[in-house]
């Protein structure tokens, strides 16, 4: 049953990590169809964050949004599957996290 429940979730967390790499490949010099998309939400959103608070907000790249995106993905399905093997099943946690808080 372990080896089953392991198996999906690499097969889940691949989706991600696929997704990932195939926003890596189509970053150019422009940052690609992902940051195409995402500058007029940005915009959007910095212009509605900078009238409610009163300040203006600096500039932000696309480009290194869609980076953080791209890194984002490939760590979180990473994790998705490293962070099963730390679990026993009496749902005690050993990660790193926990280990970490402990101190």
């Amino acid at each position: 049953m372990g080896f089953f429940s392991f198996l999906g979730r690499v097969l889940f967390a691949s989706l991600f990590i696929l997704s990932a790499w195939q926003m890596f490949n189509d970053f150019g010099a422009d940052g690609g169809p992902a940051a195409k998309e995402l500058a007029p939400k940005l915009d959007l959103t910095k212009a509605h964050l900078s009238s409610r608070f009163g300040v203006a907000l600096p500039d932000i790249e696309v480009k290194q949004v869609v980076w953080a995106i791209v890194a984002l993905k490939g760590l979180g399905g990473l994790l998705f599957v490293i962070g099963n093997m730390f679990h026993k099943q009496d749902g005690t946690n050993y990660s790193y996290l926990s280990f970490l808080l402990t101190l």
